[in-house]
Parts: C-alpha cells; structure tokens; sequence
C-alpha cells in the first residue's frame, strides 16, 4: 500500500481494527448469506419489472453501469430496513489510494457498515459485462489484480463478483474463470438453485498491514441473454402469424 502522509476525514475518525465479516457475525452468524440473499432478491425483482420486458441487444449502451446502479436501487428494496448497512453504487475505496490528485479505486456496489457508522468497513462487489461465456479476462483481472493484492477489500475477508452474462452458459463461463485465475470454484449450500459459486484464495499482504490473508470470493452470473433471446423470439412468433383474412 502506498503511504499517503496525509489523512483522509474517515480515516482520522474510523477505525480501521475491524473487519467486515466478523462485524457482520456479530449482528447475526449468517450474515453473509443475507447480503447474499438481497442481491439475488433485488436481481429478481429487477428481472421481473424491466429485464424480461426489454431486449437488451437493442439496449446495450453502458450497460454495465446501468444495470449495476439500478440493481443497488432493487437490492434496497429487498432490504427490511433492520440491516445494519446500507448499499452503494460507485463507492471510493480510500484506504488503497494513491496520492492525490490521483482517483482512488472505485467500487461498482459495496455493503458499507452504517450501525454505528464506520464507512471505511465495506463488502463490496465488483460487476463485469460477459459477452460471451468465454470472455473472462476483465472479471479474471479484477479478482487477481485488486481483491488478491488487497486493493480491493483490505477490511473484508469476503467479497462479490457479478457476471452479467449475454451469452453461452453459466457453467461454460464458471469453468473457464476457474482455469484463469485459476482457482476451484464450489457450489454455496444456500444458493443451489442459483449459478453461484465460491472460490477461497490466500492474498497478498502488503507488509505491516493487517489485512485479511484468507479470502473468500463469491461468484454470481446473472444469465441476461436468455432474457434477452426470450424476447426476439416471441417477437418473431408474433410477426409470422398470418392475419385472418376479412
């Protein structure tokens, strides 16, 4: 990590002692797979009012960043209000930054610990456009590139990746993430039903930094393009039937 010199507000007032995930505990041991549970939540919802109803091959102009900001607006929804942290969309990760002026790294959605605050404990996902199942390498890069060297998530022993998925299968893609990291990725017990997979990495420290070694990365694709076929192909059924003569 480089050495600022100068503080930042947050970090002349929060601490920096504790972690995300054992806070989480804390309020309730299965915390995790209740963060995990309102992004699967908030996606249905988001699926149901806008995603079956659009085709996204005709819609597909920064598409990563409106589908991510929208899905933190359902997500909240989903929430019930006694959660003890709020969701974000482009949350600035300052712990990691370099010197000004420079921009810190950016997250594209992040848990942030709201009671009591402490804004710099975050859990946070990072979100990839896959056009195919076979194109990996920016989601690859943001796991071997930012989460295993701590620049993302130094306060967290766990984080999220989301794979918006237009085309290929799940599984296809799960395999090929897996050879590219490379890493195992393993079904989560709570999410069967869904293409979520988990991956346990040992990180890179930097030196005299506390940071979680062990860590743990969960893998959820959201499968766009079957939405998105779905809906030419009912289009196309409309348009070849024949009009009854009068």
């Amino acid at each position: 990590m480089v050495r600022r010199g100068r503080k930042t507000i947050s970090e002349s007032f929060f601490s920096d002692k504790y972690e995300f995930v054992e806070l989480a505990k804390n309020w309730r041991p299965d915390a995790i797979t209740v963060i995990l549970n309102l992004i699967w939540q908030g996606y249905d919802l988001y699926q149901g009012d806008v995603l079956s109803k659009i085709d996204l091959s005709q819609a597909d102009d920064q598409l990563e960043r409106d589908i991510t900001q929208t899905l933190s607006v359902y997500i909240e929804q989903a929430k019930s209000g006694f959660e003890p942290f709020v969701i974000r969309s482009e949350w600035f990760e300052m712990e990691t930054r370099e010197p000004s002026p420079a921009r810190p790294k950016q997250y594209d959605l992040a848990f942030v610990w709201s009671n009591p605050p402490n804004v710099r404990i975050v859990w946070p996902i990072e979100a990839k456009v896959l056009r195919s199942d076979g194109s990996v390498t920016e989601y690859v890069n943001e796991i071997t590139g930012n989460y295993l060297t701590c620049g993302y998530a130094p306060f967290s022993s766990e984080a999220g990746m989301l794979g918006y998925l237009l085309k290929g299968s799940s599984t296809t893609a799960f395999k090929n993430i897996g050879t590219a990291v490379p890493c195992t990725l393993s079904a989560h017990s709570d999410f069967l039903g869904r293409q979520h997979k988990v991956s346990d990495h040992t990180r890179t420290v930097p030196t005299s930094e506390r940071y979680p070694v062990k860590f743990r990365c969960h893998h959820l694709l959201l499968e766009l393009a079957q939405k998105s076929d779905v809906q030419k192909a009912t289009a196309k059924r409309k348009s070849s039937k024949k009009t009854p003569e009068s």
